[in-house]
C-alpha cells in the first residue's frame, strides 16, 4: 500500500447534497463538525467539491428541481464512492410523498449504500452511519483496481 492510499484510507472526505430537505437533517449533520461530536477526530473532512469527495451524504426527498443537479454531482464523485442517505426523506419521501414536486425516493435514481433513519436522526446515529460508510469505502477500495 502506498503512502497516498494509506492517507486516503484514514481521511475520507464527505460532500453534502441537499435535495429539498426541511434542513432538520442538515442541522444535525453540521452538529457533527462542531466540538461536541467532532467527527473530524476520525479523519472525516467536509469537501468543497464533489470531485474531491469519497462519501456523498444526501438529505431530503429528491425534488424535480434538485434531481438533475444531484445526478450531476454524483457523476462527478470519483469511484469508488459511498452514498449515504440521512433521514426519512431520501428513503421514503416521508411527509412529502405524493407531492407534485417530489421525484424521489433517492434509490430510484442511484444506489444507496448506507441509510440513516429518523426525522431528523440524532448526530450520534449520523456519525455511526458515516463510520459504517468509511468501512464500506475501504472495502470498495480494496476491490477496486487502480489504473
Amino acid at each position: 500500500m502506498s503512502i497516498i492510499e494509506n492517507g486516503r484510507k484514514k481521511s475520507p472526505w464527505i460532500y453534502h447534497v441537499n435535495t429539498g430537505s426541511c434542513n432538520g437533517c442538515d442541522i444535525e449533520l453540521v452538529a457533527l463538525l462542531g466540538p461536541r461530536y467532532d467527527i473530524e477526530r476520525f479523519g472525516v473532512k467536509l469537501a468543497g467539491s464533489p470531485r474531491h469527495a469519497d462519501i456523498v451524504v444526501v438529505t431530503g426527498p429528491v425534488t424535480s428541481q434538485s434531481r438533475d443537479r444531484m445526478l450531476r454531482v454524483l457523476a462527478q464523485v470519483p469511484e469508488p464512492k459511498v452514498i449515504v442517505s440521512i433521514g426519512s426523506c431520501p428513503a421514503s419521501c416521508n411527509v412529502f410523498k405524493g407531492s407534485y414536486s417530489v421525484d424521489g425516493p433517492l434509490d430510484k435514481w442511484t444506489n444507496v449504500d448506507i441509510t440513516v433513519a429518523g426525522c431528523a436522526p440524532k448526530p450520534e446515529a449520523i456519525a455511526k452511519g458515516i463510520l459504517e460508510a468509511i468501512e464500506l469505502l475501504n472495502k470498495k477500495r480494496e476491490e477496486y483496481e487502480y489504473v
